[in-house]
């Protein structure tokens, strides 16, 4: 990490670079937008040499980018209407002709392993078409493949202080968990739920807080919860004040995903200094190791009511101190990484096929 804050710092005092013009694959922020995307345009913005655009399909068909970088492509397919999403598809397929006539460089942030659920057979051919067009992808772990880029950078994930710690914070409650954040069928909110009501301990508490993705899962959770007064159920969109006092009020955040490979709740939860319980894997136990003793809490397997208590009564007697060690995730270092990987994008499909250095770990 010294040797990436070096080649930052170079970076950083270099005034001379050519402007790069740089089309993100999101809108101008609206209210929902996710903090991630606000902060990460932002800092990217306040580059000198980089002429950061927002996306809008006049601004995509028409303008001239060096880069397009996409976070989650699959979003820029999908429409209010069947045939609003079949216009959005053909425009996206016709992007990526334009691309690769201009030298656009294409650049994708790997947020998630794999292709989503639940896609069309017609999506799913343009993202496999947009994964083989992508010459370098951003990777926010060591641990995840680009089987089909030409190029990788590791660039963490940015933390959340910026944006939370301008809220009231409330006391954490004792032996209160909380889950927090969208909640979708593969995150396993049911089956926390479930390994809460395996615990007895009337002082332990649960609050799950967050949109369903569906009515039905909705419905599900309801009733779920309904048998066991020490549970509580808030769905709906959370507003950033309620966000804060959700995971505030916890002494504990759990965040029961599986699958999990990058997780930007379990980073809000350590930006507000709660510490998480979260799954034993390679990718977390990475994160444990980075900021500090104390903070993160991890179980193996489907998660059980023991496991719950375990990391309770294990947070209890080694509380961490201070706050979680998150230095190698400030947005200014973010930028200059970013700037980097566009850099080296556009190098790279300037220069032809066989171009390839390493990215920056």
């Amino acid at each position: 990490m010294r040797d990436q804050r070096r080649a930052v710092a170079e970076l950083v005092r270099d005034s001379t670079a050519t402007p790069l013009t740089v089309l993100q694959s999101g809108p101008r922020p609206l209210p929902t937008t996710n903090p991630y995307n606000i902060l990460l345009a932002q800092s990217v913005e306040a580059r000198d040499a980089i002429d950061y655009r927002y996306f809008s399909w006049r601004e995509a068909l028409l303008g001239r980018h060096e880069v397009f970088h996409a976070h989650w492509p699959e979003a820029m397919l999908q429409g209010r209407t069947p045939l609003r999403s079949v216009a959005r598809q053909a425009l996206f397929a016709l992007l990526l002709v334009k691309w690769k006539a201009r030298r656009t460089a294409v650049v994708r942030t790997v947020h998630n392993i794999g292709l989503p659920q639940g896609i069309s057979r017609r999506e799913t051919l343009l993202l496999h078409a947009f994964e083989h067009q992508t010459v370098l992808g951003i990777c926010l772990n060591e641990h995840t493949p680009v089987p089909h880029a030409r190029a990788r950078h590791v660039i963490p994930h940015g933390h959340y202080r910026p944006w939370y710690d301008r809220y009231p914070h409330s006391t954490a409650r004792t032996g209160h968990f909380a889950y927090f954040g969208m909640i979708r069928r593969y995150k396993g909110v049911d089956g926390l739920v479930r390994a809460f009501q395996e615990t007895t301990d009337p002082a332990l508490s649960l609050t799950v807080a967050g949109k369903p993705s569906t009515p039905a899962l909705g419905a599900d959770l309801e009733r779920l919860v309904s048998t066991d007064p020490r549970i509580s159920f808030a769905p709906g969109f959370l507003e950033n004040p309620d966000l804060v006092t959700a995971i505030t009020e916890a002494e504990m955040v759990v965040l029961p995903h599986p699958e999990m490979h990058n997780s930007g709740s379990a980073l809000a939860a350590l930006s507000l200094d709660r510490p998480v319980l979260i799954q034993d894997n390679a990718v977390n136990r990475d994160l444990q190791s980075e900021v500090g003793a104390g903070w993160v809490h991890l179980y193996a397997g489907n998660l059980t009511g023991t496991d719950l208590v375990d990391a309770l009564e294990a947070l209890r007697a080694n509380p961490p101190k201070g706050r979680p060690r998150l230095e190698t995730r400030e947005w200014d270092l973010s930028a200059a990484l970013h700037e980097d990987a566009y850099r080296h994008a556009a190098s790279i499909v300037n220069a032809g096929p066989r171009s390839m250095r390493p990215g920056l770990r």
